[in-house]
């Protein structure tokens, strides 16, 4: 179980918060010279360094949106100009890809940062510009939200890659296009010119994933853990009906994926962020403010606590909460993680993840009970990754963020010579992330404007 630093503030993070911007500026020049588009997206490193995993191109807006977080975090405007410039020349086909549900991923990380930073007035672009950025915005939302299998229960999903009976536990996060899309007034217009509210489809699906994706120990899961978290969810796609859990990437249907596990906490943690700009009349024809934020709140503080309860002293979780090897490693969750074992992996993209979403959950709940254990929570996580064994100090290596993976039920990460199970390497969302922590600290440590994927 984590070991909350109670006493830790975001201020006394700014020292390493600003070692790890110089590494990130190092890796991120290092990969700019060594990458060319038709590699495809980096995804993970391989001794060092980055290479491309066909699956899907989930990870190019991670690519491009760092190096715009670099800008944001630094000042310095060559990080800029290369963020913008590719967003500008290579995102397009992620904007109308009708394929994928990772809108969020790819198009919120690029266009909507630069939309942010215009309105943040950080930097000055053309009327044209930012209507660009705006209609990239608004036909990702729609594409993302046309993705979409019903319910039984007149409710629905945007289904994930593997087709309409599959809901993932990631695509909480993809709710981000939909809501920008909808804070700048598009809808999504089906057959008969019927017009579909982004909103409605953004909150049913965030419904979905808390109901069948999250697990709270009562009723339906009584038998279960509290908080344990499914990375997929099956349906049947002629009558809506719920099947079974399944996953992908991690263990068994029944263990928690621990970076599925950060993208529930953090993906509902932003999306209430997001619904306390809105009008209580737009809420109210899904029971109101009150009981939407009842329901995402507890998706959000259970999945949160089990996070903290299943990781290691230092908050740095293994893989999976049921990874077979785990037996092996005597009092994993007593002591801090362990990278170099010989049994199973840690996920360090996963406390990446999470730690945003633990302060954010923190700033969220305020003076409720609990708020203070999840800001908490968080500073503590992150700053085990600002430090070794996680952040990188080798410069002839092109990660920010090590002993990450990817898909280990495929076994796609590389696995040093003389070690038995994969570490010492980064994947894209890993450095993504935590450089989007770093960004939100520093924020809250300089008080300036609070950091939300929406802008002012």
């Amino acid at each position: 179980m984590l070991q909350i630093d109670h006493q830790l503030r975001p201020a006394d993070l700014l020292s390493s918060i600003g070692r790890m911007w110089e590494v990130s500026a190092h890796c991120l020049n290092e990969l700019e010279r060594n990458w060319t588009p038709d590699k495809g997206s980096p995804v993970f490193t391989i001794e060092g360094k980055y290479t491309s995993q066909g699956w899907t191109e989930w990870t190019q807006g991670f690519q491009f949106g760092s190096a715009i977080l670099q800008f944001d975090a630094t000042r310095d405007e060559r990080f800029l100009q290369q963020g913008r410039s590719q967003t500008l020349s290579l995102m397009a086909p992620h904007v109308s890809h009708i394929g994928v549900h990772d809108h969020g991923f790819n198009n919120v990380s690029t266009y909507g940062a630069l939309r942010r930073l215009v309105l943040e007035k950080r930097f000055v672009a053309t009327s044209e510009e930012l209507a660009l950025y705006e209609l990239a915005l608004k036909a990702s939302g729609a594409v993302q939200a046309a993705r979409w299998s019903r319910t039984q229960d007149g409710g629905g999903y945007i289904y994930s890659f593997n087709g309409p009976h599959s809901l993932f536990a990631d695509t909480i996060r993809s709710l981000r296009s939909l809501a920008l899309a909808h804070r700048l007034g598009h809808r999504l217009m089906g057959e008969n010119d019927e017009a579909i509210s982004l909103l409605s489809r953004l909150i049913q699906h965030a419904r979905t994933t808390a109901d069948f994706i999250v697990y709270y120990g009562e009723a339906r899961d009584t038998w279960d853990t509290p908080g344990r978290v499914v990375h997929e969810s099956i349906f049947n796609t002629n009558d809506g009906r719920y099947r079974c859990p399944s996953t992908q990437q991690g263990y068994s249907p029944f263990t928690t994926w621990t970076r599925g596990a950060a993208w529930i906490v953090t993906g509902y943690a932003e999306q209430l962020e997001f619904l306390a700009t809105l009008p209580d009349e737009e809420l109210e024809p899904f029971g109101g403010r009150t009981e939407v934020e009842r329901w995402m709140r507890r998706a959000a503080i259970v999945s949160a606590q089990a996070f903290i309860n299943d990781s290691p002293t230092d908050g740095v979780p293994y893989w999976d909460t049921g990874a077979p090897g785990l037996v092996h490693l005597k009092d994993w969750d007593k002591r801090p993680s362990d990278p170099w074992n010989d049994y199973e992996p840690v996920d360090s993209s996963a406390a990446a993840i999470a730690s945003q979403g633990l302060i954010r959950l923190g700033q969220i709940l305020s003076d409720e009970e609990g708020a203070e254990t999840f800001l908490q929570a968080g500073l503590t996580m992150f700053r085990s990754l600002l430090n070794e064994p996680y952040l990188n100090g080798n410069p002839a290596h092109q990660g920010l963020l090590l002993h990450s993976v990817y898909h280990r039920p495929r076994n796609w990460d590389y696995i040093p010579p003389g070690r038995k199970i994969p570490c010492g390497e980064a994947c894209l969302w890993g450095d993504y992330h935590l450089r989007e922590t770093a960004l939100l600290v520093q924020r809250l440590a300089l008080g300036e404007p609070y950091y939300t994927f929406f802008g002012p």
